[in-house]
């Protein structure tokens, strides 16, 4: 296993006084304790413009910690630019209601005001990252969802989702990845997978969380240096059951995660994915 080097946290907030304590105490002492270097763009000497060197940061960094307390355009427009990088964000916030409503599902933090809140749960959450950063090194490949786009279906009785997921899985790493032998989509109960026109088979999960393992099939044995390949599944659940005394709706908002695990020759690496769908009735 390649051993991680240092990690670099670039750390986006708004440039006042209020939250230096929460950068330095709440934010920065918890990064170093995991060896992780964590700065601010007012740290660091440069000579390009301010919003140059944010945008050449964000783009360096393994980990991108976010404090949306107060909704500053400044951060929501560098958090979007992060997003669209693919970068490992982690959201803060002193008040949930800073959160915007579509952000909601990805990985965030709402300390309350309190420094030792936000330095015990980013603490927790800075391991994971630091568990997927290990991942894509360790196996060469790097899992993202690249879209995903729903469907309501309603019938007199009931109403069915169905969710299509596009996956990417590349290598851009200098190495070829190992042989790939095994692909795996964990989701929470009710749901069914299909992939190319045919059902998924499923069991229970074997992970906290998460009910179902669904099995895969696998788009490549191998990633060499660059390469790339998708995988599209389609997953269906049936929403709400007028049998069952469940009320029907016209949209329904599907948010949560998955996790795809890659089963390789050099062991098994997850990576988890932030789901947000909204499924609505169009009539025609």
């Amino acid at each position: 296993m390649e051993q991680l080097t240092k990690a670099f946290a670039f750390v986006l907030m708004p440039f006042e006084s209020a939250f230096n304590d929460i950068y330095h105490f709440g934010i920065k002492e918890p990064a170093k304790a995991l060896s992780i270097l964590a700065q601010r763009v007012d740290e660091q000497i440069y000579r390009e413009g301010i919003l140059e060197r944010i945008y050449r940061q964000i783009e360096a960094a393994d980990i991108v910690i976010a404090d949306m307390s107060g909704r500053n355009a400044n951060v929501f427009y560098e958090v979007g630019f992060a997003h669209a990088k693919d970068k490992l964000c982690i959201l803060l916030t002193t008040n949930a209601e800073d959160i915007p409503f579509d952000l909601k599902h990805r990985r965030h933090i709402v300390y309350e005001g309190s420094i030792e809140i936000l330095r015990t749960k980013l603490i927790d959450e800075l391991k994971w990252a630091l568990e997927e950063i290990q991942n894509v090194r360790d196996s060469h490949i790097k899992v993202t969802l690249k879209e995903a786009f729903g469907d309501l279906k309603k019938s007199r009785f009931r109403d069915e989702g169905e969710i299509t997921l596009k996956i990417d899985l590349a290598n851009e790493s200098e190495e070829t990845s190992p042989e790939l032998e095994a692909l795996y989509f964990y989701s929470t109960a009710g749901w069914t997978l299909s992939q190319d026109g045919k059902e998924c088979p499923s069991t229970d999960s074997d992970r906290a969380g998460f009910e179902k393992r669904h099995f895969l099939g696998l788009p490549i044995r191998r990633l060499q240096k660059g390469g790339w390949a998708q995988v599209r599944i389609v997953a269906k659940k049936t929403l709400a059951s007028v049998i069952k005394g469940e009320k029907q709706q016209d949209t329904y908002r599907i948010s949560g995660r998955g996790i795809v695990r890659v089963v390789t020759a050099k062991g098994n690496f997850d990576y988890e994915l932030p789901i947000d769908v909204e499924l609505w009735d169009i009539p025609f």
